[in-house]
């Protein structure tokens, strides 16, 4: 398959980021078959016929409900700083899907892309059997990173952890980034439900990082841990920590601490004190797969390079526009209190929104959008947008001015015409209008 033809093909396959839902993927939208239950094995088999590559990847597996692409941009620039040869695989992407496989931080080519997809297509065929687009995108990436034997895949799971299908590998690092409530239609409703989901990344005699600090969900990760004998447990607080945490021009000045030592005048070029969290659990993780300290000066150098699009990204000045896909409640406070701390002499806020159904409108605005002159709601050019209104109504309940748009180009010029210069301009929510609105602020 050429280029064009690779990705039709894909895309022709059930997708959950399209609609579908988890029993669509299970059964994959065939009404007259039975429902599955979660398992792995069509996964495991369409990699048994690609030669199970995944297996010869040495694998540091993501996950959380937060944080966890940061973290994974942040572990893959530690590690080739440290002159490892990267595979990073990490979803969604903003605007190409050659962001999500990457190879010491550079996308896939289109020609390499269609030709590991072809190889993927051949094995879904001997199969016998249809696969979801992120198992056959998943398939693709652990191919490519086996072609190009990488020392390290970076890997960051789509949704949840035990049924993901990045799961198939043998993770020698598994990492926790921090649990909230999310996908609590497929998980759960409570953060132990949730925490047990994502736990099912921890593999026997692999080291389990754990990112959150909530006791209960510390001892629960930690129990479940020790029963799917994990070697070694290091904890947020315990093994390592972010033990300073300044603001700094244009990102943060961090003071680190692993079990091997202490890591002083680090620079981060990221928003957001929830960025040295990330940037501690990336760097034990770092540490967890070498075996070993790093040079003082490969961590400084590794977080230095480190770039986050769409993620309190600063995309224009006068008036400042800041693209953030805070996509849960939990991101929206994080991103609120990054905003406060750091853009507080800013008075004025306009705010662009738009959200996937099954997100609670009501916390989002109440984090992003309280005391902002005006706020814009647009559909995200997904088939699971969020009716507009909803975030239009839940900001007029708090006293905002809000109008809906009818497409996101109209939304960002709406939102161009009611800042003033000295104002910002937030566009924030799902990640798929973060991804809409970076090439058309670019060309602006």
């Amino acid at each position: 398959m050429d280029s064009n033809e690779a990705m039709a093909w894909l895309d022709g396959h059930v997708n959950m980021e399209k609609g579908a839902s988890v029993n669509d993927v299970a059964g994959l939208a065939m009404p007259a078959r039975r429902l599955e239950p979660p398992s792995l094995n069509r996964m495991r088999r369409l990699l048994a016929f690609l030669g199970d590559p995944q297996l010869d990847v040495d694998v540091v597996h993501l996950t959380g409900t937060n944080g966890k692409g940061s973290t994974a941009r942040m572990l893959s620039a530690l590690l080739l700083a440290a002159g490892q040869r990267v595979g990073t695989y990490t979803s969604p992407h903003l605007e190409r899907l050659n962001e999500r496989i990457a190879l010491d931080g550079e996308p896939i080519g289109n020609a390499e892309l269609a030709a590991t997809l072809t190889d993927v297509a051949l094995a879904e065929t001997a199969t016998g059997q249809a696969c979801s687009f992120f198992e056959l995108l998943t398939a693709a990436a652990y191919r490519w990173f086996q072609d190009l034997a990488v020392d390290v895949g970076v890997i960051e799971v789509g949704m949840g952890g035990t049924w993901d299908a990045t799961n198939a590998a043998e993770g020698l690092v598994s990492v926790i980034t921090n649990v909230e409530l999310d996908h609590m239609e497929y998980f759960g409703s409570t953060r132990a439900d949730i925490a047990r989901e994502k736990s099912g990344i921890f593999k026997e005699g692999g080291v389990a990082i754990i990112g959150d600090t909530d006791p209960e969900i510390v001892a629960l990760l930690r129990e479940l841990a020790q029963e799917r004998g994990v070697a070694d447990i290091w904890q947020r607080g315990d093994q390592f920590d972010c033990v300073s945490n300044r603001l700094a021009l244009a990102g943060r000045a961090l003071v680190l601490r692993t079990p091997s030592r202490t890591y002083t005048d680090v620079f981060i070029p990221l928003h957001g004190r929830h960025q040295g969290d990330n940037a501690a659990i990336a760097l034990a993780a770092a540490e967890a797969f070498l075996g070993e300290a790093l040079d003082p000066e490969v961590v400084l150098a590794g977080f230095a390079s480190v770039v986050n699009p769409g993620r309190l990204e600063v995309v224009g000045r006068r008036p400042l526009v800041m693209l953030d896909g805070a996509h849960n409640p939990a991101g929206a406070r994080a991103a609120a209190a990054a905003l406060d701390e750091e853009f507080a002499t800013i008075e004025g806020r306009v705010v662009v929104m738009g959200l996937l159904d099954g997100r609670d409108e009501v916390e989002m605005v109440r984090a992003l959008c309280t005391g902002a002159r005006r706020m814009i709601a647009v559909a995200p050019p997904s088939p699971r947008a969020m009716d507009p209104q909803r975030i239009v109504d839940a900001a007029r309940a708090l006293g905002v001015e809000a109008t809906v748009a009818p497409n996101v180009a109209r939304a960002l010029a709406d939102g161009l015409a009611a800042a003033e210069e000295t104002d910002l301009l937030l566009v924030t929510g799902s990640l798929y209008l973060v991804g809409a609105a970076r090439p058309l602020l670019r060309k602006k």
